[in-house]
């Protein structure tokens, strides 16, 4: 049986940030993601997860400042200094937390001097992460984030052959690889064997699974037949009351 967890950062967007927890635990899932918890204090969040029960699956690596700054720089030149800054602060989020797996975004760069800085960056980060967690890079779509360096899977499955660090894989968004590609079960047979983490939500419009172009009957099954044994996490735009968009998860539980 799959893991579902419930990313709360989309899910539930009704309730106040604390209440969504207990929210997930109630309609069945079984762990909780949240994209950037760093506006909480972290003991806020830990109150929250030992009272619903659920744990922490995942977090993004922190956008640089607090102001509305760009999500992620991992790929932007000269960023080093302050990417090394901020990776400390996110193991610590993660340590306090007990997340297990940590996104770096690569954030808007393009060109070989772009390449060589994530490369980089993720070289640091490979070698100072604890041996317990698991780097991730999700490619994303044009459409919503212009100018992203990690635009399609093939580049991000190019960036983790050349690093070949054991702890850094690759976060598999239904919905991204559907917008870039257009054909989201090619590109999970494709790469495959790099998957550490999959989020789910249906193209266009990031709606909930079952609603648009992906063909999550077949998606399921060629998850389940890969052998896949990570989490799958609920990451879609509620375009209802949440409970009513989880029907889905309850075919999944069947």
């Amino acid at each position: 049986m799959f893991k579902i967890a419930a990313n709360l950062s989309h899910l539930w967007p009704e309730l106040p940030y604390l209440d969504r927890f207990g929210a997930a635990a109630d309609a069945g899932f079984d762990g909780v993601e949240v994209l950037f918890p760093y506006d909480m204090p972290a003991k806020d969040t830990q109150r929250a997860l030992m009272r619903c029960g659920l744990p922490m699956v995942l977090i993004n690596a922190p956008p640089p400042n607090y102001t509305g700054g760009p999500r992620g720089f991992a790929a932007v030149p000269g960023s080093q200094a302050r990417f090394r800054f901020d990776l400390r602060r996110a193991v610590r989020y993660c340590d306090a937390l007990r997340v297990p797996t940590l996104h770096i975004m690569a954030g808007v760069a393009h060109g070989p001097d772009a390449r060589a800085t994530l490369l980089e960056n993720l070289a640091v980060a490979a070698d100072t992460v604890p041996d317990t967690m698991t780097l991730t890079l999700e490619p994303l779509n044009g459409t919503d984030m212009p100018g992203y360096f990690l635009d399609s899977f093939d580049l991000a499955v190019e960036i983790l052959e050349e690093l070949q660090a054991p702890n850094v894989g690759l976060q598999f968004d239904t919905y991204h690889a559907q917008m870039i590609h257009g054909d989201c079960l090619a590109v999970f047979e494709a790469h495959r064997k790099w998957v550490r983490h999959i989020q789910i939500g249906d193209a266009p419009g990031r709606s909930p699974p079952f609603s648009g172009q992906v063909d999550f009957d077949r998606f399921f099954a060629a998850v389940g037949a890969s052998g896949y044994a990570g989490w799958i996490s609920a990451e879609y735009t509620p375009t209802m009351p949440t409970e009513d968009s989880l029907g889905w998860l309850q075919a999944l539980r069947r």
